[in-house]
């Protein structure tokens, strides 16, 4: 069992528009844009990362926002839900917020005792903010939420699948461990990691998913370096697992690889952070490009990325 990931890292998704995908984050949930830069393999094609104010491992959402994209089609084998953590008496605060926003699929919910708030998303993406008792993370204020309401980052991501067994049998390998089933969604966590540390499997029979604007793409586990990074390589090849080799994200380091459920694995690493381009007061305020579209720059701003207002 591996010891070195200690919990999610980001999640990172599709959006239709750059935008509304901005408005929604930072205007509507309160969350900071850290980082404003573009897809390593389209860069016409903007990446923009929310979270905490330095962008902290488990608090970053992450799109590509691909204009006028259509909307992907819910299913087996992705990420559902992804769910934020707000402190204990906050929902109703935030019902009232997300109404006042006009924002869809308001839902009442509880799983596993705790109390939830599902939304949706500008593209019908599934959210929900889940009550915690103790999150201690700083929590990211501005945009009329206050810290005593604020997210503090993710609290978990539930995956839809047709068979849970040979995802709960990869969790395990990569250190979680199993708190509970009931009826259909199997609930896991890793000790000792950081606060983003749950993960549910819900268990459905239904055709498999379609990507698109919605969508999540991938999803993250962080380990502290790049030395833990290549021992998880290691330990996921010896197991069977085809990885990719390590790919430098100029914020962190990735490698991928594809789960018997299909969702699409990233393990990430803490360093070098948000901050390697940008002092902490002005991050994801400029375009940031990777070295190798740096020569773009002016086609890419003058025919290809809608410029964001804040």
């Amino acid at each position: 069992m591996l010891t070195q990931i200690k919990g999610l890292h980001h999640v990172t998704s599709m959006a239709s528009g750059a935008q509304s995908n901005n408005d929604f984050f930072t205007k509507v949930l309160g969350l900071r844009r850290v980082k404003k830069t573009v897809n390593f393999d389209a860069p016409d094609v903007y990446h923009l990362y929310y979270g905490d104010e330095t962008g902290t491992p488990g608090t970053v959402m992450t799109y590509f926002p691909f204009p006028r994209a259509a909307r992907g089609r819910p299913g087996t084998g992705e990420v559902a839900t992804t769910a934020f953590s707000v402190p204990l008496g906050a929902l109703p605060w935030w019902k009232e917020r997300l109404t006042t926003f006009d924002v869809k699929g308001l839902k009442d919910e509880t799983r596993f005792g705790e109390t939830r708030l599902g939304f949706d998303g500008p593209d019908g993406d599934s959210f929900a903010l889940v009550e915690t008792d103790g999150d201690a993370r700083t929590p990211w204020t501005g945009n009329g939420v206050s810290a005593d309401v604020a997210i503090r980052g993710f609290q978990s991501t539930d995956m839809r699948l047709r068979d849970v067994g040979a995802s709960s049998e990869l969790l395990r390998f990569m250190g979680y461990e199993t708190l509970e089933t009931r009826d259909n969604v199997t609930r896991l966590h890793i000790p000792g990691g950081n606060a983003a540390n749950v993960i549910d499997l819900t268990q459905v029979s239904a055709p498999p998913a379609a990507q698109g604007a919605g969508s999540v793409h991938h999803v993250a586990f962080a380990v502290e370096d790049r030395a833990r990074q290549l021992e998880v390589r290691k330990a996921l090849m010896d197991t069977g697992y085809q990885v990719t080799p390590v790919i430098d994200r100029d914020y962190f380091w990735a490698i991928y690889f594809r789960t018997p459920g299909g969702v699409l694995f990233e393990v990430a690493t803490n360093e070098p952070g948000f901050d390697r381009d940008e002092d902490t007061a002005h991050l994801g305020q400029a375009l940031k490009l990777p070295t190798q579209h740096e020569h773009l720059r002016d086609q890419l701003v003058s025919r290809y990325l809608e410029r964001i207002h804040d």
